[in-house]
């Protein structure tokens, strides 16, 4: 199967020498060839000539807006049998998976090429980020104390949307090595031929591998799936990471620098990945107490696994004899609290003392998780009671070679696995709860109701709330009595927290560190989950301790709004001022961007944010507290996604403060992590954008009154466009459940939880993500631009061509407004009209249909038109040359599975029952959540 039509006689001309996108090309090349020897070899001629003709007039559409080409296709794809279905949407969706991964492969391969011509490091790099500070006056010990107060953490999340099924993300993974082991090396004739043979290989293993699930995920199936991406990245790449920051400041620092423990280039642990998945609770029954522990279990054996292995490894490294090289006394007293006694290794201490440690952590493995370890210990030895514990083990080993002029082979193995420890403990990431303040307080009015009979908890009004609270909250009395057989809501509940204690007492405090609330939207939110906390000893009142950070979940625009008056009252309570003193007077407050766009629309969610963020910020000055914000971005446009290091930087003055959470979710995840080199260049992106948010904020200075004003008037606009169509339209619930695949979705065993909150086809009990992913299977991706062509056209008819220039220059002078606009740039070149009206027509009420798609044509039509203006572009992604490259080379091949789907969606819907009918549908699901990457 060829990837590329014969091009038209305009770019029949050989492409210049430099044509730096040439590899990309010649990859797609290969891997679509391969396919389409795998189509023909496993299939046959004719489904290959099945295939290779709608390649061709998908081409022909999308290319060249051939108009015959496109109703040649939909007669086709009409006509085609049912039985024909699956194959061709695996056929599509394969190549959009092949073409993923040439592209990866092509950014590393540019990346790589920059750093071996010696160039500047480029936006987004450490290097650069470090080298833009120094530009700005920022010395060296100013970064080190930024990297000593930063926290930075990535939060894996599972998603109700995600497609890909382990198996085929380890296809992938494999294709992946292989194409960058084809492209890195210098092959002989021989080598080569073996490569491609490989590839060849693993394509076809891709083909045979079944793409959907049998069976819906477990919670624990996802919490095994995102593990996989600590063997890929997280435990291999944060350690190299560490190292290169320490050495590139070491060479540059001044020698009065220091770092961790006063030691000149050593720094701390800033950067570490946390998880939801085995403890969001929020709408999803499957995540019990059980489970919980069970996933730090699960998790702790991960960490212990990998540090089994590097232990036993760091053994065969540190060879170094007695006879010819010093060691500390503290070394060989290590060595001889060993059970090793063989006299093969009498004169090798740092053996005999890693033998020892081996034993004791095969021990502390075998207690903690009921973990083999992989190889028998030399002897009986005792656990060790933690992670630090261990981690001063390794520190003897490091001193001993140091100090005894053997401190080159410390920064080998040895180091890596030192500053493993220091990241993942035994315990590996930690892991958040979250639930709905609904649920506490429910949970809350139970204990009380029974505890003190007649109290009518929710009866409250919020300051007799807050009254009853505080007054729990000053007594060490608990509510709740082990004689008491309470709801099943509140027993599980109650069971949740007891196992937070429990996961503490076992694996530390930083296996579990935060506690989120959903729906926040009062003081009496947050105080509600302290007495929780205080019921199983998480909060002891009579040493103003509390264990873990409480953290309010702002979600919809409303609670955007009052955010900051929420915790202005509650830094007002001096109980809770006591409690925060044990957190280091550090309050996280979490951001929610996907609620907040089906609330209110893409551009008054991303304006209440900015604004919550601004007066947050002020708050928490006023109060003398540390803020750290939590964002709960997903992968799409419309629940806050794009470009991490844009988003970052575009944050309000003083809102990152070296401390920043953001959620990375389902598709995304892989796409950032899935390989070591992508995983290493996103989390320095991440490293990077909160050191330039942090040390450079004066130059993201808060932009000036009128550039607020008309921000505030464009969303208010935006807002009234949005609700009346999504909230106030006759009919468009019905209109959105016909024309996109949301019912379909429902059916697909693609995550763990129920894709509404409630059993409801109301869009307000509807989750975000499959919101938004329903929207952009159908192409028109309306979360990510609603309203906006609204706003402007009422801003141009109040204000004329004096408020257009000032929407320029906000565009040119506000990081904010230009991050706005671009990722909704990129969310218009993905979305596709010609395809959105075709699900129109899957609308069974023809008046109603009329009614509404117009409107939604116009009003994209109309931002795309306020978008060109305000940037100044002739198209769209003219800013952005690489994804409108990515674009070109990929949807030509998309465009046939949205037109397959249709047509499966209108048989099905029709009362068919042909199961391969019903498995093309949600094959096609799957290929285009891979065509377009950042579609949920």
């Amino acid at each position: 199967m060829k990837p590329t039509p014969p091009p038209p006689a305009s770019a029949t001309e050989a492409a210049p020498d430099n044509d730096k996108d040439a590899p990309l090309r010649e990859d797609i090349r290969f891997l679509g060839r391969l396919l389409g020897d795998t189509l023909r070899q496993q299939e046959g001629d004719a489904a290959f000539a099945t295939v290779e003709h709608i390649r061709q007039l998908a081409l022909r559409f999308h290319r060249y807006d051939d108009l015959a080409a496109r109703d040649a296709l939909e007669n086709l794809l009409n006509a085609l049998p049912n039985a024909d279905t699956p194959q061709v949407a695996r056929a599509f969706s394969y190549f959009s998976h092949l073409a993923n991964i040439a592209e990866d492969q092509h950014h590393l391969r540019r990346a790589r090429a920059h750093a071996l011509a010696g160039s500047s490091p480029r936006p987004g790099s450490l290097l650069y980020a470090i080298a833009l500070a120094a530009e700005n006056g920022i010395d060296g010990q100013a970064l080190v104390d930024f990297f000593a107060r930063a926290a930075i953490h990535p939060v894996l999340t599972a998603h109700p949307t995600e497609v890909q099924r382990k198996s085929i993300l380890d296809c992938q993974w494999k294709i992946a090595r292989l194409l960058d082991a084809r492209d890195r090396s210098q092959l002989t004739p021989e080598e080569t031929r073996e490569t491609e043979e490989s590839i060849r290989r693993a394509v076809l293993t891709l083909w045979q591998t079944r793409m959907l699930r049998r069976t819906r995920l477990s919670v624990m199936d996802e919490v095994a799936n995102a593990l996989t991406f600590y063997d890929t990245t997280f435990l291999r790449e944060l350690p190299r990471l560490y190292n290169r920051l320490e050495d590139h400041l070491a060479a540059t620092l001044p020698d009065g620098a220091t770092g961790k423990h006063g030691e000149r280039g050593e720094l701390e642990s800033f950067l570490r990945p946390g998880s939801w998945i085995g403890g969001d609770r929020d709408g999803n029954p499957f995540v019990t107490a059980e489970v919980l522990l069970a996933t730090l279990r699960a998790q702790s054996r991960k960490a212990l696994s990998h540090q089994l292995e590097q232990l036993h490894r760091l053994g065969a490294d540190l060879s170094p004899t007695s006879a010819l090289v010093e060691v500390t006394d503290e070394l060989l007293q290590l060595a001889a609290r060993s059970p090793d006694q063989s006299p093969h290794r009498a004169d090798e201490p740092y053996r005999r003392a890693i033998s020892g440690m081996y034993a004791r952590l095969a021990a502390t493995a075998q207690v903690l998780d009921a973990l083999e370890a992989p190889r028998h210990a030399v002897g009986v030895a005792a656990p060790y009671a933690s992670a630090a514990e261990f981690a001063a083990d390794l520190d003897v080993l490091r001193d001993s070679l140091a100090r005894c002029n053997s401190a080159l082979l410390t920064r080998g193995r040895l180091r890596r696995l030192r500053r493993n420890v220091a990241i993942f403990g035994f315990h590996l990431a930690s892991l958040d709860l979250r639930q709905n303040s609904e649920v506490h307080a429910r949970t809350v009015a139970e204990l009380l109701a029974i505890a003190c009979p007649g109290t009518d908890y929710l009866a409250l009004d919020e300051a007799a709330r807050v009254a009853r609270l505080l007054a729990e909250l000053a007594t060490p009395r608990p509510l709740a009595a082990a004689t008491v057989d309470y709801s099943s809501e509140t027993r599980e509940e109650l069971a949740i927290f007891q196992a937070a204690y429990a996961i503490h007492q076992r694996y530390g405090k930083a296996a579990i560190e935060n506690v989120i609330i959903s729906k926040t939207n009062s003081v009496s939110d947050i105080l509600e989950v302290a007495v929780l906390l205080k019921e199983v000893g998480l909060l002891r009142p009579q040493i103003q301790t509390l264990d873990v950070n409480i953290v309010p979940l702002f979600e919809t625009i409303g609670d955007l709004e009052q955010a900051a008056t929420v915790m202005d009252t509650l830094f007002s309570l001096p109980l809770y001022r006591q409690l925060l003193d044990s957190r280091g007077n550090l309050q996280e407050v979490m951001l929610g961007y996907s609620d907040s766009n089906k609330d209110g629309g893409f551009l008054t969610s991303g304006w209440a944010l900015y604004r919550s963020e601004i007066a947050l910020t002020a708050v928490f000055a006023r109060h003398g507290m540390r803020l750290r914000l939590f964002h709960g971005r997903g992968g799409s446009v419309g629940r806050g996604g794009g470009p991490s290091y844009q988003a970052i930087l575009a944050q309000p003055q003083g809102a990152v403060q070296g401390q920043i959470r953001i959620t990375e979710q389902g598709e995304v995840i892989a796409s950032k992590y899935a390989t070591p080199e992508l995983g290493r260049r996103n989390l320095e992106i991440l490293v990077a954008a909160t050191l330039e948010a942090t040390l450079l904020s004066g130059q993201n200075e808060n932009p000036p009154a009128e550039f607020l004003a008309a921000m505030e008037e464009l969303s208010a606009s935006a807002f009234r466009a949005y609700r009346a169509l999504v909230y106030e339209t006759p009919g468009f619930e019905r209109y959105f459940w016909e024309s996109t695949v949301i019912a379909e979705i429902s059916a697909l065993n693609i995550g763990s939880r129920p894709a509404s909150r409630k059993q409801s086809t109301a869009i307000e009990d509807l989750r975000a993500i499959p919101w938004v992913f329903s929207w952009a299977q159908c192409r028109l991706m309306l979360p990510g631009w609603f309203g906006f062509g609204s706003a402007v056209a009422e801003w141009r008819a109040k204000h004329g061509d004096t408020g257009m220039e000032l929407l320029c220059r906000m565009n040119r002078e506000w990081g904010f407004f230009r991050t706005l606009l671009s990722n909704m740039d990129m969310v218009l070149a993905k979305s596709d009209i010609a395809i959105a009206e075709r699900y129109a027509q899957l609308v069974s009420d023809a008046a109603l249909r009329q009614a509404i798609f117009p409107c939604l044509k116009a009003e994209r039509q109309a931002a795309i038109t306020a978008l060109l203006e305000i940037t100044q572009e002739s198209e769209l992604l003219d800013g952005n040359p690489l994804l409108k490259r990515s674009i070109r080379n990929r949807f030509p091949y998309l465009d046939p599975l949205n037109h397959l789907q249709i047509e499966l969606l209108r048989r099905h819907r029709a009362g068919a029952t042909d199961e391969k009918a019903q498995r093309g549908i949600h094959l096609s699901i799957n290929g285009i959540a891979a065509g377009l990457r950042n579609s949920g």
